[in-house]
């Protein structure tokens, strides 16, 4: 049992080498590139200061940034070695030729060494570590709208299976109202289930591609698109659609923006209590695409603010009190969990006259769009 044991042991080395000090030929391209690159400078800098006191300097960012840009520890500690014997090469005197014997270098390259190495495995477990939170939260997000989805979906299936059950048993027995109104009510508790899914579909795709697909999309299609398909299912709603003079194209998945911006209108429908407008806007701002869905409901409870994006069950302003209601803390998620996908912001508040607005935004990553005449896809 122990020789099987250290037999395993053995055999796992190789991997957890593997894992720490992976190699490919793109790691190896930036290393040997930023080396290069910091060569040049101090070569550069020494036309202006003969001194070498900035060499070092240079050659330990550039392990910071080797170690920064590479995966494992392999390449900064190999920038690390090689910066050290660079500098003595090129920039210490005799030049171009190794000397190891001048008064202190031996120590100061030992130390140089030190450093460079402790800075460039620094530098990798800061991003490891970066890099395991970001996968942590995720994690979280899908914990806390699975288990949201596992505590409320029981109800419309079971509404969805009593239902057939009457009309199959009993269907010649009930009134032509009563059947109209349980067919009614399993189409509706079969729709909000569709929405489920494709919430969880969503999800999929954001977290299952490790960053999504952007491409420069027009933001008023995707308005329109979203407000079209709401209009369908919702025919007694009233929806304006508001979006700038120029076309404004907005580097996003297209299919995941319009799946949150009919989250957002759905929750304002069904959640609104009182809602018969809804406002869908477009804008630019600080160099960020806008958008805003408002609507003129009973808005959103102060307590909920804390807690509105964590999916689950959220308490809905009614007038008299405050309601639960069910999807809207899951729909929610889902839009938080794509808008940071996309390197925004979403945010709520309730409007001064009455409703609530919310609002996202999406970083435009440039100014390359400002052509109204002109379609940057092609």
């Amino acid at each position: 049992m122990k020789k099987n044991v250290s037999a395993a042991g053995r055999s796992g080395w190789p991997a957890r080498l593997r894992a720490l000090f992976p190699f490919c030929w793109r790691d190896f391209g930036v290393c040997l590139g930023l080396l290069l690159l910091a060569a040049a400078l101090c070569r550069l800098l020494r036309l202006f200061d003969e001194s070498d006191v900035f060499v070092a300097l240079i050659f330990e960012l550039a392990v910071v940034l080797v170690s920064r840009f590479t995966t494992g520890y392999l390449f900064g500690v190999l920038a690390s070695i090689i910066g050290v014997f660079g500098i003595n090469y090129i920039f210490t005197y005799p030049y171009y030729a190794f000397n190891f014997t001048l008064s202190g270098y031996p120590l100061t390259f030992v130390v140089m060494l030190a450093v460079s190495v402790t800075v460039g495995t620094m530098t990798t477990q800061i991003k490891q570590q970066e890099k395991l939170r970001a996968e942590a939260e995720k994690e979280k997000m899908r914990g806390n709208l699975l288990r949201a989805v596992s505590h409320d979906i029981r109800t419309p299936l079971t509404s969805i299976v009593g239902g057939i059950d009457t009309l199959l048993e009993s269907g010649e027995q009930l009134s032509p109202e009563l059947r109209t109104e349980l067919l009614q009510n399993i189409r509706d508790e079969s729709g909000w289930l569709i929405g489920i899914v494709e919430n969880l579909l969503s999800v999929t795709r954001v977290s299952g591609a490790g960053s999504i697909k952007k491409e420069l999309e027009a933001g008023e299609e995707v308005l329109s698109a979203a407000a079209m398909k709401i209009g369908r299912r919702y025919p007694d709603i009233q929806i304006s659609v508001r979006a700038p003079q120029e076309l404004l194209f907005v580097p996003m998945d297209a299919i995941l923006i319009e799946q949150v911006l009919i989250n957002l209108m759905e929750n304002a429908i069904q959640h609104g209590v009182t809602t018969s407008r809804l406002e869908i806007h477009l804008s630019r701002r600080d160099g960020s695409a806008v958008f805003e869905v408002a609507d003129n409901g009973q808005g959103i409870a102060k307590e909920a603010f804390s807690h509105l994006f964590e999916g689950g069950f959220t308490h809905i302003n009614t007038g008299s009190g405050s309601d639960v209601r069910r999807n809207m803390g899951i729909g929610l998620s889902v839009c938080q969990t794509i808008i940071q996908a996309h390197g925004g912001t979403i945010e709520a508040e309730n409007r001064a006259l009455g409703g609530a607005i919310f609002r996202f935004t999406i970083p435009l990553e440039g100014e390359q769009y400002d052509d109204p005449g002109k379609d940057p896809r092609h």
